[in-house]
């Protein structure tokens, strides 16, 4: 097809779209070269990010709408049978039909002890094919769950737009990449671009090949510290990335520089003590000592105050069900070290940080003087109690006993708990709040926790506490 047709079918797309629904059948009797149908559907496809165009499930194309996504989401259940077999292929494709079992399935099984042991020890990891495979059968469906789980609150905020420039940094075998897309609704229009450096960008591109027609997609394999951005992003997403870079803190503010003036960052990591808590200090460093503000889940609630607590906080939702996979890989091990469940990963635990450069965040109460104290001014309120505004951070933390909860108001120079000694229905919020909602607490006393070094907010049944509407 030469450039003359390209361009009357861009020319004829343009004028349609402000009219009517573009049908491929009626474009090619407006060329003059007369292009078969599916030719035109495809022109039509490659200039779709261009035209602003999405495919309809008719096989006809219109304008994307310039409005807010917009998808309901009741959590995730499991990891979707379309992504499972696609991840089968690849395996059957790399080892043959029996890659559970025998030497392939020993390659896989200590290849992620390799990996585990590795992150314990806080160490690198080198992604060839093996490794690849092996980290997808792992963390493939956990990562798609937990990339929704937190999408999921900027969508429901009305701040993912239906046009929308995605930058996944670091972006692996494609979990985050999965989940974010299945969040989106049908009629969004995405450009995603990834950076992936390593031999987890085989498993991504097959990934992404089960995406829809409305989702264009490039992969850039070089590192998050050598990539140049191009034009701004509405969304960049740092998913369980920043705890392998030497620097994250430098590499999250230049990519600052490449959002959109309404756009977010989202970072995901581990839920584990250091991850989770080398999260809190990126975040302290571009968010308080930078230019960005916390959207979620740790907002600042008084101004110009910036915690310095070790604010060990991560979310917890439903386990997935057991993807067959490693279901498999699991039951056909016969080592006598191996324990059973091994190599199933459902748990979905995650520590995350959303940062927005226009200084929205999803809680706009702040704390005030004349009504709530703050946290940064613990010392001083030991044995007394008190009026007091929080963000609840965490689960029951207890382990059996009194229900212990992690909270702060972005103050904190020391962690403080709310620990429910009785409760009450004066009180009953505290337990039922979700992870990152506003509390007001009254007339709660405050002790100091010797053995955890730590305050205690000790609520009782004549402590009031209510969540606040954000």
């Amino acid at each position: 097809m030469n450039d003359e047709t390209r361009e009357a079918i861009r020319s004829n797309a343009k004028y349609l779209r402000q009219v009517r629904p573009i049908d491929p059948e009626e474009v090619c009797s407006y060329v003059e070269s007369q292009p078969h149908p599916a030719v035109v559907r495809q022109v039509l496809r490659e200039e779709a990010l261009d035209l602003a165009l999405i495919e309809r499930p008719d096989g006809t194309f219109e304008p994307v709408e310039e409005a807010p996504a917009e998808t309901s989401f009741s959590g995730v259940d499991s990891f979707p049978a379309e992504y499972a077999r696609r991840l089968e292929d690849l395996l059957v494709e790399a080892e043959g039909a029996g890659w559970p079992e025998g030497e392939s399935g020993n390659r896989f099984r200590n290849r992620l002890r390799e990996i585990k042991e590795r992150y314990r020890q806080q160490q690198s990891v080198d992604y060839d094919e093996v490794t690849a495979l092996a980290y997808a059968l792992y963390h493939l469906p956990d990562y798609y769950a937990t990339t929704q789980y937190v999408v999921a609150d900027l969508l429901r905020d009305g701040l993912v737009p239906k046009r929308l420039r995605v930058l996944d940094v670091g972006a692996g075998v494609g979990g985050p990449a999965l989940g974010l897309l299945d969040r989106l609704p049908d009629d969004a229009l995405v450009e995603y671009h990834a950076v992936e450096p390593s031999a987890s960008a085989d498993v991504l591109d097959a990934m992404l090949e089960t995406t829809g027609p409305n989702v264009h997609t490039t992969i850039h394999r070089t590192t998050a510290e050598a990539f140049d951005p191009d034009g701004a992003f509405d969304l960049i997403l740092f998913a369980s990335v920043l705890n392998e870079l030497d620097d994250p803190s430098a590499i999250v503010k230049r990519y600052l520089d490449s959002l959109t003036d309404a756009g977010s960052v989202v970072a995901i990591e581990p839920a584990d003590r250091n991850t989770a808590t080398g999260l809190r200090r990126i975040e302290r460093a571009v968010a308080d000592d930078g230019p960005a503000t916390v959207y979620s889940p740790t907002v600042r609630l008084w101004p110009h105050q910036s915690p310095s607590s070790e604010s060990w906080s991560f979310d917890v939702q439903p386990d997935i069900d057991v993807p067959a996979f490693q279901r498999q890989l699991d039951e056909a091990a016969t080592d006598h070290y191996h324990t059973s469940g091994e190599f199933v990963n459902v748990d979905v635990q995650y520590a995350y940080s959303i940062l927005r450069t226009d200084g929205k965040t999803a809680i706009e109460t702040r704390g005030n003087h004349a009504t709530a104290a703050k946290m940064a001014d613990a010392k001083s309120h030991v044995t007394d109690r008190i009026d007091m505004l929080a963000v609840k951070l965490s689960h029951d933390l207890a382990d059996g006993g009194n229900p212990l909860y992690l909270i702060g108001d972005g103050s904190q120079e020391i962690d403080h708990f709310a620990v429910l000694t009785e409760e009450s229905i004066l009180n009953e919020d505290l337990r039922a709040a979700d992870y990152g909602d506003l509390l007001f607490f009254e007339n709660a006393l405050v002790l100091w926790n010797d053995d955890e070094d730590a305050y205690n907010v000790v609520v009782g049944s004549e402590t009031v506490v209510d969540r606040v509407p954000a």
